[in-house]
């Protein structure tokens, strides 16, 4: 990757909700000499976020302004200016692309917030390459999807091997708590306009836990759940509790098992990682799994699509700042050595907004890519996961208040 760029860290999108609360954490608490910028269309409210961020570190000299259409003329440019590029412009499938394509043909680290798993799908396949020969570290899912599934799995696989010897056989996470104010607006346009982007049969592809594995399994691992639970939801785990159906499961699995894929040396080639939902009763448990399969089978519906868009917020806000202080997630695994000679349990935890969750996130993400030149030339250049950033991240993470723990069982 070229070097002398203009700036360090440059958050495209950043007057989106996201984007926002990105900024405001760099703002907050990374290092003054940090040479920053903030992308968007519109120079009026990118000088608007300048004075929202100025309210939070009078002193600090403000990051630059680049304008920016989402063109390739004006994209090639503002990747060959940053080392390294967040892109909060969502929905991605609807306009990342171009995105992706600038920082993987000028070697410019790329981070994002995707949860669109058939959109990844669609950039490994056509940028993966492109990214190693140039030497592009571009992470995909590095918020809320899918980095405290991926970096959890990595510590509690890292730690059975640590103490046993031996290679995880499964690792089984729970989203025990996730309490929050609801989705952004941006999120909830991504849900309701992806099917009107890809065929089924891609959609379909998109949802194998092996989706982003670069060598998947020839028949996909046994299920943990047992038949009832495939049935209705429901079924409990050790350590975990009873479990069902997470909305999330999916995406998360096919960042994981990319991740296993990538570093076979940490993972072993027999891992298997499942994700589910903790809920307090078996009656909760199969009306979270049953609501969530009439759902999907609503969103296949163009008139309920086009119905629920008259509910949801506009793309680019979201939750009001009061009820970030009262939101808190929680995620647990319970990891289990190859040939049972021992478990692991992990937990990763944050109190705080999930939106300015996810924004520390990338941020931090982002300094790990700028001053850790040794993982950087080790990386090389690919689409890659939060979890190929180790330990440096996870530590960074727990020095800005997420807990983050693995133990032995």
């Amino acid at each position: 990757m070229a070097t002398g760029r203009q700036w360090d860290i440059v958050i495209l999108g950043a007057t989106g909700y996201t984007g926002k609360l990105c900024a405001e954490h760099i703002t907050k608490t990374f290092p003054t000499n940090i040479k920053w910028a903030v992308a968007g269309r519109s120079e009026e409210k990118l000088n608007a976020l300048l004075g929202d961020l100025k309210t939070f570190n009078q002193d600090r000299i403000q990051p630059g302004i680049e304008i920016v259409q989402l063109d390739k003329e004006d994209l090639e440019t503002l990747a060959r200016k940053t080392t390294v590029l967040i892109n909060c412009v969502g929905p991605y499938h609807k306009y990342s692309t171009p995105v992706v394509a600038a920082c993987a043909s000028n070697g410019t680290h790329y981070l994002d917030v995707t949860g669109e798993t058939p959109w990844v799908l669609e950039i490994v396949t056509d940028y993966h390459q492109k990214a190693v020969e140039n030497k592009a570290i571009i992470i995909p899912e590095i918020g809320l999807e899918s980095a405290p599934s991926d970096l959890l799995a990595y510590l509690v696989v890292s730690k059975i091997k640590a103490l046993y010897s031996a290679y995880a056989s499964s690792v089984i996470c729970s989203v025990h708590k996730i309490k929050s104010a609801g989705p952004s607006g941006g999120t909830l346009d991504t849900i309701l306009s992806i099917r009107s982007k890809y065929s089924l049969s891609h959609l379909r592809k998109s949802l194998s836990p092996f989706s982003l594995s670069p060598t998947p399994p020839k028949t996909l691992p046994k299920s943990p759940k047992s038949f009832f639970g495939k049935l209705f939801g429901p079924f409990q785990v050790p350590h975990l509790g009873l479990l069902t159906t997470a909305i999330t499961g999916r995406a998360n699995a096919a960042i994981v098992n990319r991740s296993a894929a990538l570093m076979l040396d940490t993972y072993g080639s027999s891992f298997q990682y499942s994700e589910f939902q903790r809920v307090p009763s078996r009656l909760v448990g199969a009306g979270i799994h049953f609501a969530l399969g009439l759902f999907t089978v609503c969103l296949m519906i163009s008139p309920l699509r086009w119905l629920a868009r008259k509910f949801v917020y506009a793309p680019g806000s979201g939750p009001e700042r009061s009820t970030h202080q009262s939101e808190e997630f929680e995620l647990r695994a319970l990891g289990s050595a190859d040939k049972k000679q021992g478990q692991v349990f992990g937990k990763f935890r944050y109190k705080g907004g999930i939106y300015y969750m996810t924004g520390v996130l990338i941020a931090e993400a982002a300094m790990v890519l700028l001053k850790d030149k040794s993982l950087v030339q080790k990386l090389g250049g690919g689409i890659l996961t939060p979890a190929v950033l180790g330990d440096g991240f996870i530590e960074r993470l727990r020095n800005v208040g997420f807990e983050i723990e693995v133990q032995g069982l």
